[in-house]
């Protein structure tokens, strides 16, 4: 019964084999590749990949992609399905004003958040479940609360590094520099641009974080990934943990909630 998660963001698409449909399964393999090479995966990364019973993807790059990636799935002739947000779905209550604009990725991944804090009140025998603070670092950055019942309250949207990098330059004269580091007081363009962005990100993240604990009356848990959160976390003054593997961990959990269904 093994299981295909694919999760196409605004650059990258990722996927997973799974040995089962269900939190916990086996990873068998994996693999992502940028969105201009999505026509080549039946002939490469998938090629020699054994028919997957299953799939379940999050696509936040638009329709045309979407159908991209299920041109390559006729390999297997294997029925696509996508995740649509919803009102509620996997234990998750959608408190957007319009349940179904919010992003799939950012619901899956609030889905994963919600199964890990219900798992660690399992294991610490906590009556009540910690809240969770999920932050995704990417082309663009979402910071979003999720409080101890399930409900998702809300959550920010910020720019990435390069974008708010090449906004910068081009609002501003001559400022064209190469990538530099985050450091604490930059003496240099290139870091201050980095530092400046990471730090940015950096005080909206633990600004939500102490709301979330007035709200809620607990430390929330942080749960931070992203193919950029590399760059962010060595800075977050907050105790965290890097999930590079949360949309996957979200889809999982989606997938068996429908299976039950």
């Amino acid at each position: 019964m093994t299981f295909l998660a694919i999760d196409i963001g605004n650059t990258r698409l990722k996927w997973a084999l799974f040995a089962a449909p269900h939190p916990g399964a086996k990873l068998l393999q994996q693999g992502a590749i940028f969105l201009e090479t999505i026509d080549d995966l039946a002939e490469t990364q998938w090629k020699d990949l054994d028919a997957p019973h299953s799939m379940l993807g999050c696509a936040v790059a638009g329709d045309a992609v979407r159908r991209r990636v299920e041109e390559q799935l006729e390999l297997w002739d294997l029925e696509p399905h996508w995740v649509v947000p919803a009102a509620y779905a996997a234990g998750v209550h959608n408190c957007y004003d319009h349940p179904n604009r919010l992003g799939a990725d950012r619901w899956v991944a609030l889905a994963g958040a919600r199964a890990r804090v219900l798992e660690d009140a399992r294991l610490r025998g906590a009556a009540v479940p910690r809240p969770a603070m999920v932050v995704m670092v990417g082309t663009a950055v979402t910071v979003d609360a999720l409080d101890t019942e399930g409900r998702f309250l809300g959550g920010l949207i910020l720019p990435g590094f390069g974008l708010m990098q090449r906004a910068l330059e081009m609002g501003t004269a001559g400022l064209k520099v190469p990538t530099g580091e985050v450091v604490d007081f930059p003496t240099n363009t290139s870091d201050a641009l980095m530092s400046g962005g990471a730090n940015a990100i950096a005080g909206a993240i633990e600004r939500q974080a102490r709301r979330l604990q007035a709200r809620t009356g607990q430390v929330p848990m942080l749960l931070i990934t992203g193919g950029a959160a590399v760059k962010l976390v060595p800075i977050t003054d907050l105790p965290f943990e890097t999930v590079d593997s949360l949309i996957f961990e979200g889809l999982l959990v989606m997938q068996a909630h429908r299976l039950a269904l």
